[in-house]
């Protein structure tokens, strides 16, 4: 496991992220949870948990990464965005950091291998990346346990921790908050390129990846921005790439109104003249959560809430066609 820190005269360099926060001693970065604590950076939350669930997979949001199944999830505190809308706000944005109870690594293993149709553990809630150390160790326990691991991120993550993560990661799901860097800088107080070339690296590696994005009235809700951006994805990442449009409410700074749901038709109408697999999600309404075979039509999974029936399929591919749906696994793989 790389260090990721570079020591000088008068503070030392944080490399997790592309924000490369240079801190003084006695202080932490822009995550809130790495501290220079005088001859390295400490990670304050190596054990400390915030959230601990067994969700649905298709929480996270991941809809092509055994469906129906479950996942353990697990988060912490912090953030190395600034998102003035952030979802999480009260873990990531304005947490106070509680240390009990904590959960053992042997607990987590336990609770993976008892779970009801647990497929692993998703590092997720708060910002993972920022978790990095603990990531690591964790992760590898559970993947020598022959268990998946699911990493839900912005993607604003320097390339050589990223391609640690990527070496003990199965799924990702990254949060692409817009396709313009006037946003990024704005509203969550990074930038774009980081997280777009994160998304190529993750691709190229051949890892299953799932894209969500969060649609505020106002602020990313341009149909010729979204058009873009799925060209983008298409193009840069494959055009059966998952993609989650996911409607915005009003939360921590933000007070825009909610997402209209005829704002999230026209996107994803439009994002499936380009992607193969498009979902709407934190929506009451049902449509845009059918998956069908791009071949012929057949369905495949039906979801209404959580309750998912994989209706067209045994092992992954269309029982009509043929055509492989669930790339990278089979069902009969899960232990």
């Amino acid at each position: 496991m790389g260090t990721y820190q570079i020591v000088h005269e008068k503070n030392i360099e944080c490399l997790i992220c592309p924000h490369n926060c240079k801190i003084p001693a006695g202080k932490k970065g822009i995550c809130g949870v790495r501290k220079n604590t005088g001859n390295k950076i400490e990670l304050l939350t190596h054990d400390i948990i915030s959230g601990y669930a067994l969700d649905h997979v298709e929480k996270k949001p991941l809809y092509h990464f055994y469906p129906g199944y479950n996942i353990l999830s697990v988060g912490s505190y912090g953030c190395n965005m600034r998102c003035d809308f952030c979802q999480n706000y009260h873990i990531s944005q304005e947490a106070e950091i509680t240390t009990d109870p904590k959960i053992t690594r042997e607990k987590i293993i336990s609770d993976i291998t008892s779970a009801s149709k647990n497929i692993g553990l998703a590092f997720t809630y708060n910002e993972p990346v920022i978790w990095f150390e603990y990531i690591v160790e964790i992760a590898s326990s559970v993947k020598s346990k022959g268990f998946k691991t699911v990493l839900v991120t912005n993607g604003f993550v320097n390339k050589a921790p990223l391609h640690e993560l990527i070496e003990l990661t199965d799924a990702f799901n990254v949060d692409l908050k817009a396709f313009n860097n006037d946003f990024y800088r704005k509203l969550t107080g990074a930038s774009i390129e980081p997280v777009k070339e994160a998304l190529t690296e993750i691709s190229k590696a051949g890892r299953h990846l799932e894209i969500t994005t969060l649609l505020i009235p106002g602020q990313n809700d341009s149909l010729s921005e979204m058009e873009s951006q799925v060209k983008w994805i298409g193009s840069e990442l494959g055009d059966e790439t998952p993609f989650h449009l996911s409607r915005y409410f009003p939360m921590y700074r933000r007070n825009d109104p909610p997402t209209p749901h005829d704002t999230l038709i026209r996107h994803y109408e439009l994002a499936s003249k380009y992607l193969k697999y498009v979902y709407l999600g934190n929506t009451m309404s049902d449509s845009g959560q059918t998956t069908k075979c791009p071949k012929c039509g057949e369905t495949i999974t039906n979801r209404t809430g959580y309750d998912i029936r994989n209706v067209g399929t045994r092992d992954g591919k269309c029982n009509k066609c043929g055509r492989e749906i669930y790339k990278n696994f089979t069902f009969s793989s899960l232990k």
